[in-house]
């Protein structure tokens, strides 16, 4: 079965639940990995990010108990 959007932004949930952060570079990878190239893209900085789908299915889930930290690249439990 191929993976999902959502399966992607479970994980990340899962992950940040679990440690409390997730750094960018390292979900980038991981979700590169495991879940396959279609879920990142090179943005109009250059940089790589997740998929719109994914970001979406992300915010559902979480609900506003996950926050971005734009200074530390990462995804923090609120």
């Amino acid at each position: 079965m191929e993976p999902t959007a959502q399966d992607v932004a479970e994980w990340m949930v899962k992950e940040i639940r679990f440690t409390g952060t997730l750094y960018q570079t390292d979900a980038i990878d991981y979700v590169k990995r495991n879940f396959g190239e279609q879920f990142v893209f090179v943005n109009e900085n250059g940089n790589a990010s997740l998929s719109k789908e994914v970001k979406k299915a992300f915010r559902k889930l979480h609900g506003g108990r996950i926050a971005w930290d734009r200074d530390g690249f990462l995804w923090a439990w609120t």
